[in-house]
């Protein structure tokens, strides 16, 4: 649910408390030798409350992990620890969502599984991003852990309908089923009619990733016996005429995601739809929209006052009826749309919607030779001046201006994310042909909050150094075809004191940078570098110096001792760990370890 309009969005990378207690724990299973365990405590609730972070999983064991992971409990062997929270994990580095990883890399959550299970069978909550998760894992996790309530696996992989019917039908107490963005192989949709009959504790369900069928009525009865059910997102092949069953069956859903939004032009699907929208007062965030029907859109306009997140980022709705739509929603935080939105409907949306902090415009052709929309900077500019409270973007578009990054960053100096993806590589500023430094160096300088920075365009190395002395607070930086020498990214490395993840492909930096600043990588999580200029010589230089990392060589063409130490790597993965060299390493991977330089999977 998207927060109350006098809160700003929540900053995921820095939602957690400073610990009260660590201990290290011994953990169960092949492939997991220690966990590092940090107990927190509430002050108002002494013990009761209790957070188990396995802190980076690049840092412990499985040490595929790369990021944390909370667990909730119920119990502990501990009898002054009962109760708990949850957060999530992520696994593989997030250049996987660009197919830069090569497929088998790693990830694989089942040894970690395992090893929970054994330790914790009052284990509650499993939260995961982008990991490879089995059916096995999914039978494992529904047969040991007895009061298990949220499964959220978030971009993951690997799994069929199979498993999701086994926890469907295990896990009694389920309250939490989020599979946003995974890839699941579709058996049956019959998953859902293994719930049973008494299961009415789902607070969430989210299946938008699905794209077969579901039983429908297995669904429907779900949804009606779940009277706390608060949030629906449905998949694509649910069709909208179905939809007013299920909006009469929850009308207390704040949160609901649509099938598909298309069907004949008919007054009854019409009249029924908007007959049920009108039911459900307590809505606050739309998604979905698939194969939308533009005549269906004014059907919902009765809930458009309270929705304050609007997901579009699937709907093929033209700017038209974006603007009517826009304009119905006052109350908007965030809203995700694509491109198709035109510089006209974000201007319609600044002047309409001042309570938006968030605004996300997704490329509808990115692949396509010419515009086919009228997207510019100008849009962007317009939301900056018209929408007060804004502070995260991603933005994709075909050109930008320095001016307009300037104008960006003066309006809007408390901006925390900011993501500009201009779809032709190396674009310069497209009124001057001068690179695109004064612009993103304002934005560093003006928003000394920035917590989050991408970059494309024509940059030079002058960028970097505004970054490496403006961005303070900077903790993830993405960077792609930029940069002159190795001088940009010791800039960076040198300059940016808060720096936890650095991303970067198609750039021209090496070895010098990279070694100089050797022991910054050891204060962040991950430095990814595909295609760029680091040689296999200063990897293994790289893992000699610095044993407490994992410094990870992937490249497809074989062996890289095979080839001239002055040859570069494909792609290098660096990450904290005090586990040592992970032990599911693929063929293309080689780990250089600092006693032998070069480890063979």
């Amino acid at each position: 649910m998207a927060p109350a309009s006098n809160t700003k969005l929540s900053d995921p990378e820095r939602n957690y408390r400073l610990p009260s207690h660590g201990v290290l724990f011994p953990g169960g299973g092949s492939g997991a030798r220690l966990f590092v365990l940090e107990l927190r405590q509430r002050p108002e609730r002494g013990f009761s409350g209790v957070q188990i972070l396995v802190r980076d999983r690049a840092v412990v064991s499985p040490p595929c992990f790369h990021r944390k992971l909370l667990c909730r409990l119920a119990g502990h062997r501990d009898p002054a620890v009962s109760g708990g929270e949850g957060a999530g994990d992520e696994g593989k580095p997030h250049f996987a969502d660009f197919n830069l990883v090569p497929e088998g890399w790693g990830a694989y959550v089942h040894p970690w599984i395992r090893a929970m299970s054994a330790a914790y069978p009052l284990l509650e909550e499993i939260k995961l991003k982008r990991m490879v998760v089995t059916d096995e894992s999914l039978e494992l996790i529904a047969r040991s852990f007895k009061n298990f309530k949220v499964l959220v696996l978030s971009s993951c992989e690997g799994f069929t309908t199979d498993g999701l019917a086994s926890i469907a039908a295990n896990c009694r107490n389920l309250r939490e089923l989020d599979l946003r963005e995974s890839e699941v192989e579709d058996l049956s949709g019959h998953w859902l009619s293994h719930f049973p009959d008494n299961c009415t504790s789902l607070v969430s369900l989210n299946m938008s990733c699905l794209g077969s069928e579901v039983s429908f009525s297995a669904l429907e009865r779900l949804v009606a016996r779940c009277p706390n059910l608060r949030t629906l997102r449905l998949n694509r092949a649910v069709p909208l005429e179905k939809l007013p069953n299920l909006l009469h069956r929850a009308p207390q859903l704040v949160e609901l995601g649509t099938g598909a939004y298309s069907a004949d032009i008919r007054s009854d699907i019409f009249s029924n739809l908007a007959e049920a929208f009108s039911v459900c007062k307590q809505l606050k965030g739309l998604s979905g929209f698939w194969d939308v029907v533009p005549a269906f859109l004014p059907a919902m306009y009765s809930v458009c006052s309270g929705i304050t997140s609007l997901n579009l980022s699937y709907a093929t709705i033209q700017s038209p009826d974006l603007v009517k739509l826009v304009s119905q929603c006052r109350n908007l935080q965030r809203l995700w749309v694509l491109d198709y939105i035109e510089d006209s409907g974000l201007e319609a949306l600044a002047a309409s919607c001042k309570d938006l902090q968030e605004l996300r415009v997704f490329p509808s052709d990115p692949f396509g030779a010419e515009p086919n929309v009228a997207l510019t900077e100008q849009g962007l500019v317009s939301v900056s001046e018209g929408c007060p409270k804004l502070q995260s973007v991603l933005y994709f578009c075909r050109q930008m201006s320095n001016a307009a990054l300037v104008t960006i960053a003066r309006n809007r100096p408390e901006m925390i994310r900011f993501r500009l993806c201009i779809i032709e590589p190396q674009a310069p500023d497209y009124l001057t042909l001068e690179p695109l430094d004064t612009g993103f160096g304002a934005i560093v300088e003006n928003c000394k909050e920035l917590r989050r920075l991408s970059m494309t365009g024509l940059l030079t190395d002058k960028v970097f150094e505004y970054i490496g002395n403006h961005a303070k607070k900077l903790e993830m930086l993405s960077i792609a075809f930029a940069g002159d020498s190795d001088l940009g990214l010791h800039h960076v490395l040198s300059g940016c004191k808060s720096l936890r993840k650095l991303e970067i492909r198609d750039c021209p930096f090496g070895d010098k940078a990279l070694l100089a600043n050797a022991a910054k990588l050891e204060t962040m999580r991950s430095l990814w570098m595909s295609s760029c200029s680091v040689s296999f010589g200063a990897c293994k230089l790289l893992g000699q110096k610095m044993p407490r990392l994992n410094v990870e060589v992937i490249d497809e063409r074989g062996p890289p001792d095979s080839r001239p130490e002055s040859c570069p790597v494909e792609k290098l993965y660096v990450y904290r760990t005090v586990a040592g060299r992970r032990a599911d390493m693929p063929g293309f991977v080689w780990m250089m370890d600092g006693d032998k330089a070069l480890a063979f999977s």
